[in-house]
């Protein structure tokens, strides 16, 4: 979808910029599309004038990767780089790396700090040594909405006490001061909160800002965003679904909607076009949506359908080995035939995506199907992770044009990660020569590589350096914020240095060793929460069951919520397995989606109907 695309209530919310604009809507609505031409709409047109910019800030790296991505190929290079779009926690922790020393010799944590994600096992340990009787959820709702300092915010004397350990446990780490990314939140709050120095640096750099995904906003996270902005300076539009709010476990506002439009007077548009998927696939959509939330507005199917035959239904099978067996062999059928691509459709699960590989993969490679699992973890990052990082959207581009002179897609694309990199380190508007050189000599040098040794006989780490020393490791790290500590940078190397590790010893070719990096003629799978702001052409979930689904009841909304998150990733198909096998029917959602979702026994060509 275009700009001539945008429905006239989208257009609404493109040109509102004396306010602060709410905007809701449903899956495939184009949310990530007008946001790109707003924020295109004010880079160009001058409302949003150098040098300050545009700051848009995403819950999840490849929705952050995807908003930039669309800003680069509508924008000149110098307009671009006045739009930096964000990950909430990669907000939060480069501020943090940047104003840290303005915090109390208390709370300011040393440079070398690490990122720490404990289990709930660590937690449990740490409450039995600090003799508290809390429990691991109290202590985590503590850390996560108590302002700093302590003391002074009416906590109990053994909240406080266990509250107060814990911050102390973890900055006296043997190894190095551990910070979560919501003790992050909390830094960066009081320091907001304290300095008004720091508060008006922001508001005169990003006038405009952008929230994406803002169902799944905590109030923790919200009431940093409140402090560091004002209605009075700053114009923050809002995008999102309380339908697809999945994050509640996590501490997600119930009504973060209306949360917003108290503190900064907003104005509501709700848009109503879905561009993703086709009427068939709307309606079984809506009764999905209408359960959540009856009386919603049906919203106007803008996708044309292209299959025939059914484009839903919940496949049932007795025992597992049937199941696996029929899907791998209906998808092979499928992909074969041309009927679509390996890539464009996905498996969806609701968890365990490890364990879900490990049983389909050996009867997918009998069907000469590849299954790439985005949830494994690849050198300490998660694949799909890995695929959005700023090294990997630097070096694969450049890989790809070194790997063969016929492929200008790749040239185009290197060439403006290049010139970003250096625009970031140099004050000149004009680089464009320089860059052009430099790109060149690196393509060069790498295809020379390229043409001397095969990629099973090459070394990945090897490949990798050749084009960090060349392009400059200290410049990577500075024109990145992610990539300030040597900690997180070094991660991110090494879980790029082993999957091209892993491509490279299992190809004959450098251009099979990219393509199976970036995931060409493969199966993805997934879970239901990476999923969101995707879309396949096909959505496989593979086991609509109660064992899978244990929490899925008629009264709780969030998993309900997950639910319709997975049926709107489809543009053409959404199918469901069922085994009897692995778990009981959910007959009452059965009852929700009727007739709309057959239940066919036997899975796709079977003629047994429930």
């Amino acid at each position: 979808m275009g700009i001539d695309g945008l429905e006239d209530r989208a257009w609404e919310a493109l040109r509102e910029t004396d306010r602060c604009v709410c905007v809701t809507a449903g899956a495939g609505a184009g949310k990530t599309e007008m946001l790109a031409q707003k924020a295109a709409y004010l880079l160009q047109t001058g409302i949003c004038p150098p040098p300050r910019r545009v700051l848009a800030i995403s819950f999840k790296r490849d929705a952050a990767a995807t908003l930039r991505a669309r800003l680069r190929l509508r924008l000149p290079e110098a307009q671009s780089r006045r739009f930096v779009s964000l990950t909430f926690d990669a907000w939060t922790k480069g501020l943090l790396d940047q104003f840290r020393c303005a915090l109390p010799s208390r709370y300011a944590p040393p440079a070398d700090y690490e990122i720490s994600f404990p289990t709930r096992d660590i937690l449990q340990a740490q409450l039995d040594r600090f003799g508290s009787d809390l429990n691991r959820e109290q202590l985590e709702h503590l850390i996560a909405n108590t302002r700093l300092p302590i003391e002074g915010q009416g906590l109990s004397d053994n909240d406080a006490r266990t509250l107060d350990a814990y911050w102390r446990d973890q900055y006296e780490s043997a190894r190095a001061p551990l910070l979560t990314f919501a003790m992050i939140n909390r830094l960066v709050e009081y320091m907001l909160r304290e300095h008004a120095g720091i508060r008006k640096a922001l508001r005169t750099t990003y006038p405009f800002v952008f929230l994406d995904e803002f169902q799944d906003t905590t109030a923790a996270q919200f009431e940093l965003v409140s402090i560091a902005f004002s209605p009075a300076t700053t114009r923050i539009t809002t995008v999102g679904d309380d339908k697809q709010r999945i994050m509640g476990w996590a501490g997600a506002m119930t009504d973060g909607f209306g949360a917003f439009e108290g503190v900064f007077r907003s104005r509501r548009v709700t848009l109503l076009a879905n561009w993703r998927s086709h009427v068939d696939l709307v309606a079984i959509q809506h009764l999905v949506a209408s359960h959540i939330s009856p009386g919603v507005e049906m919203v106007q199917a803008k996708k044309t359908r292209a299959v025939d035959g059914q484009v839903s239904a919940i496949w049932v099978f007795s025992d597992r080995r049937a199941e696996v067996e029929t899907l791998a062999s209906w998808l092979a059928t499928e992909i074969g035939s041309g009927g679509v691509e390996p890539h464009q459709v996905v498996l969806l699960v609701r968890q365990r995506a490890d364990d879900v590989e490990t049983e389909l993969r050996p009867v997918f490679d009998g069907h000469g199907l590849t299954l790439r699992n985005l949830a494994r973890n690849v050198g300490g990052v998660a694949l799909q992770d890995l695929l959005v990082e700023e090294l990997t959207t630097l070096l694969l581009p450049l890989l790809r044009a070194s790997a063969t002179r016929r492929a200008p897609e790749a040239w185009s694309t290197a060439i403006e990660r290049m010139t970003a990199l250096r625009s970031a380190q140099d004050a000149e508007d004009d680089n464009s020569h320089r860059v052009m050189r430099e790109t060149e000599g690196l393509t060069v040098s790498t295809r020379k590589l390229m043409s001397e040794v095969s990629p099973a006989d090459a070394q990945a780490e090897a490949v990798v350096s050749l084009l960090i020393d060349g392009i400059s490791e200290d410049l990577i790290r500075q024109s990145t914020p992610a990539y300030q500590r040597g900690s997180d940078y070094g991660r991110v190397r090494s879980g790029f240095t082993a999957l091209l590790g892993e491509c490279m010893a299992a190809s004959t070719s450098w251009s099979e060793t990219l393509d199976r990096f970036e995931g060409k003629g493969q199966v993805p799978l997934m879970t239901i929460h990476k999923s969101k702001g995707m879309e396949f052409h096909t959505v496989i979930f593979f086991g609509l069951d109660g064992q899978s689904w244990w929490s899925l009841k008629p009264r709780n909304p969030e998993e309900m919520n997950s639910f319709f998150v997975a049926v709107t990733r489809a543009e053409q198909r959404a199918f469901f397995t069922c085994c009897a096998e692995r778990g009981r029917r959910i007959d009452w959602l059965e009852d929700v989606l009727g007739d709309a979702v057959p239940r066919v026994v036997g899975g796709p060509g079977s003629t047994g109907r429930r």
